[in-house]
């Protein structure tokens, strides 16, 4: 990732205010690009963070895999009676 510095490394020039010293000075044009090219970069590396983000997420989730023996016991969501409440 670029520094912010680095988008305009090649734009800057120094002027000189009345009685003062020399002051580095971006063009209105020259700065509206940088920060186009930034936000462009932005979204790219946005992208790439999501993808590895998913890609991370997806290794470390939990197989999903039951075995098809009938070891695991299947127990009712609700206990008994409570579809009578539910209906009343």
């Amino acid at each position: 990732m670029k520094n912010p510095d680095e988008y305009l490394e090649n734009h800057v020039f120094e002027a000189r205010r009345p009685r003062k010293e020399l002051q580095p000075v971006v063009a209105y044009d020259d700065a509206v690009r940088a920060i186009e090219q930034a936000l462009a970069d932005a979204e790219k590396y946005k992208y790439l963070l999501m993808r590895a983000l998913r890609r991370h997420a997806d290794d470390t989730r939990p197989s999903q895999y039951v075995p098809a023996s009938g070891s695991t016991p299947v127990l009712p969501l609700y206990p008994e009676g409570a579809e009578q409440e539910q209906a009343a």
